[in-house]
């Protein structure tokens, strides 16, 4: 009898500590993410690049930046067509795995296609720029997309300025 009920106190304890184990984690969790978000050096978006520019490149800076947006928007849009059409394909019964990974292989490549575009067209716009206006902008080359979520909170391609 003795045994069971040491057994029985062992598994309480080991229970009663997993619990509380549980309990500090998921109340400590949010926190801690929170924490380190606060804590990451935060990426500037194009406008507060462009905001931080001398008075005198702004305007022509954000006029070629949306425009490089435009002639970039194409490849961005083929890549959503074709990672929609990967996920349709995903669902689809019966599943083609080769077709969904051709799909993805097209969205990928689009997305580079894309952003290739971006960054030369920003080196571009970098080249007539002074030392100053050039040092400010530079951080657009960090090789993230600028646009704002949607409020699904889905980003809908390159800056449009």
């Amino acid at each position: 009898m003795a045994i069971v009920l040491g057994a029985a106190l062992a598994v309480s304890m080991g229970a009663n500590l997993f619990a509380a184990t549980a309990a500090f984690t998921a109340l400590r969790g949010p926190a801690r993410v929170e924490q380190t978000r606060e804590e990451a050096p935060r990426r500037p978006s194009a406008r507060e690049l462009i905001r931080d520019l001398s008075p005198a490149a702004r305007a022509p800076v954000r006029e070629a930046l949306r425009a490089a947006a435009q002639r970039a928007r194409p490849e961005f849009q083929a890549s959503r067509d074709a990672r929609r059409q990967a996920i349709a394909a995903a669902e689809a019964d019966p599943f083609d795995p080769a077709r969904v990974a051709t799909l993805l292989d097209q969205a990928r490549a689009a997305e580079a296609r894309g952003r290739q575009a971006l960054e030369a067209e920003a080196v571009a716009i970098l080249g007539t720029l002074g030392p100053a206006d050039r040092a400010v902008l530079a951080p657009i080359l960090n090789g993230r997309g600028y646009a704002k979520p949607d409020r699904s909170g889905r980003r809908e391609g390159p800056p449009a300025g």
